[in-house]
Order: C-alpha cells, then sequence, then structure tokens
C-alpha cells in the first residue's frame, strides 16, 4: 500500500511540473517583452525642458528641431539654407520621438545667454586711449541653423567678441572722452547702434543679441602715472601761485603796515615838537617872570641846574675859582 502511495505522489508531482512550466515561460516572456517595450520606449523618445531647445540629428544632417514658437523668420531661414530646406520644425516643448540608436538629440539653451570678456583698450574720437569692460546678453533664435554654423556656445561667444568689440570700436572711435563718461543718453544710443549692427551679421548664425552693457571704463595702466603726475604738476602749479600771491599780500601788507607807522612816528614827532616848543616856551615865560620877580634867586636856581648836570656821574672838573660858573659851588658870591 505504501509503495503505491508513492506511485501516486510521485505521478501527481510531474503532472503538477508539466503544468507549472509552461505558465512561467509565459511570465518571462511576458516580462521580457515589457522591458523591451520600456527600453525602446525610452530610446525611441526623449523629453524637451521648458528652458531648452532641441535639435535632432540624423547621420551628422539636422532633421527636426523643437522650439517654443515657430515664426516665419525661422522658416524662411530654415527654407533659404542648402542643409535645413527639409527640416521639420515642432512647437512646443515635452515629449517628443526619435529613432532609436540612428537619431541623437542635441539641446540647446532656450534662456537669456551671457557673454563676457576681459578689458580691452579702445581708442576715442579725442585720440583718449580707454580700457573698456563690456558684456552682453544673447539668446538662440534658431538651434537649427546655430547647430550647423556654430554648434557650441563656446564658439558663439568667440563671433559675438569679434562682432561686439569691432562694431564697439567703431562707435567709441566717433564719440569724445568725455561723452563716453559722462552722456548716458550718447551712451545708450550708442550701445544701440551696435545691437542693432551686430545683429545683421548675426542673423546667419540663428543668434540674436538682447543687450550690450559698458560695465566700466577706466585708464590705461600705463596712463594714469602720466596722469597722476600732471595733476601733481597742476597742483604744485596752483600751490606756488598761491604762495606768490600770499608773499606778494604779505609785501604788500607789510609796506603799508611800515608806511602808516613812518607816518604815525611822523606825527607824533611833530606833535611832540610842537608840544616840546610850547613847553619850552612856556617855561621861557615862566623863567622870565621869575627873573623879573627876583633877578638873584633865578641866576642862584639856574646855577644849580647847571652844577646838576655837569657834575652828574661823578664827572671831574677843573674851573678857576673865580670863575662865574664857580661863585656858587665854591661860596665865591662876592
Amino acid at each position: 500500500m505504501s509503495e503505491f502511495k508513492e506511485v501516486v505522489d510521485m505521478e501527481k508531482i510531474k503532472k503538477m511540473k508539466n503544468t507549472a512550466l509552461p505558465t512561467v515561460k509565459r511570465m518571462s516572456a511576458i516580462v521580457g517583452i515589457i522591458l523591451v517595450a520600456i527600453i525602446g520606449w525610452f530610446l525611441a523618445t526623449f523629453n524637451v525642458n521648458e528652458t531648452d531647445q532641441a535639435v535632432v540629428v540624423r547621420f551628422g544632417e539636422v532633421q527636426k528641431i523643437v522650439i517654443s514658437e515657430k515664426t516665419p523668420e525661422i522658416e524662411h531661414q530654415i527654407e533659404q539654407h542648402s542643409r535645413l530646406s527639409n527640416v521639420k520644425i515642432i512647437e512646443g516643448k515635452g515629449l517628443q520621438f526619435k529613432i532609436p540608436f540612428i537619431d541623437t538629440v542635441e539641446t540647446y539653451s532656450d534662456r537669456l545667454l551671457t557673454y563676457d570678456t576681459r578689458p580691452r583698450q579702445v581708442t576715442t574720437l579725442d585720440k583718449k586711449r580707454v580700457e573698456l569692460d563690456n558684456y552682453a546678453q544673447w539668446v538662440i533664435t534658431n538651434p537649427a541653423l546655430f547647430r550647423v554654423t556654430m554648434r557650441t556656445e563656446v564658439n558663439a561667444n568667440t563671433r559675438l567678441d569679434d562682432m561686439i568689440y569691432s562694431n564697439l570700436n567703431s562707435e567709441i572711435g566717433r564719440t569724445n572722452m568725455t561723452q563716453l563718461i559722462s552722456d548716458i543718453d550718447h551712451v545708450e544710443e550708442m550701445l544701440g547702434s551696435v545691437i542693432e549692427r551686430t545683429n545683421i551679421g548675426l542673423a546667419e548664425y540663428g543668434m540674436e543679441v538682447v543687450d550690450v552693457r559698458i560695465r566700466q571704463t577706466d585708464l590705461p595702466e600705463q596712463n594714469l602715472e602720466n596722469i597722476y603726475n600732471r595733476m601733481r604738476t597742476e597742483r604744485d602749479r596752483i600751490a606756488n601761485r598761491y604762495l606768490s600771491e600770499g608773499e606778494e599780500e604779505a609785501q604788500k601788507i607789510r609796506s603799508n603796515a611800515d608806511r602808516e607807522a613812518r607816518i604815525i612816528e611822523a606825527e607824533a614827532y611833530e606833535t611832540a615838537e610842537i608840544l616840546r616848543g610850547q613847553g619850552d616856551a612856556e617855561a621861557t615865560q615862566i623863567y622870565a617872570e621869575v627873573y623879573n620877580q627876583d633877578p638873584e634867586f633865578y641866576e642862584f636856581f639856574r646855577s644849580l641846574q647847571a652844577y646838576r648836570e655837569a657834575l652828574a656821574n661823578d664827572t671831574t672838573i677843573v674851573i678857576p675859582s673865580d670863575s662865574e660858573f664857580a661863585k656858587y659851588l665854591f661860596g665865591n658870591e662876592n
């Protein structure tokens, strides 16, 4: 009995294996198909972001472009170009299709791009050398045309550098230094002309300059020292002029002060002489009145005054004892 059961069980297991094997194969096939479909989907589709635009290339030739808006200008440019006459224009971003392994997708920015360069020297109308630091903002207007002419943004910036510098240098060559630095309206008009002339040349490359700006305008380094020297010379000249004018003014003041001092001294001397004369006259009058009142006392007073003046500072005099001068000195009154 036990042997019979084992045989039956083995038969059941064989039947179950024979039944499950086709099911597993079907599941594997379904999974394989799904995987192939997913891989094929990813290989046959691509997504274009809102900030990008795409070019589909097949064997080196542009097949179609995906852009935000199809304009008559873009259509005309594509129709006129020998390598782009069969290009298909797809308007609108999002999911797109391509042929796997044959088509390649190249994306370009749909936003404003910035071109910047190092400061360079330019010459103004009045022959002044200045260092100009400028930049520009530009966009790719036709990715198909851009792809067959420029290929990369690096090449585009190089082309922009040549064209903008050439046009800007030409405009500055018709502008004076003072206008370039201080006349904002003239500079705006000048930059507008640069943008217009540059875009005429860029039309064949699928590019457009939106704005050009001058960031900074400086004098060349080798000219700065000369300017500083001229400034120092000018300041020294002005300082020397002020010193000269100050010395001249000081001399005038001193001359006027000396003249006024001499006038004051002369007037004072004149007043002193007048007063001295008046004093002498009054003294003479007083002496005369005293003499008239007492001649002997007057003579005695005058002799004392003479002694005081003659015998001052221990003065030694030799006179005869009977002289008139010594009458009161030695008591010879007779």
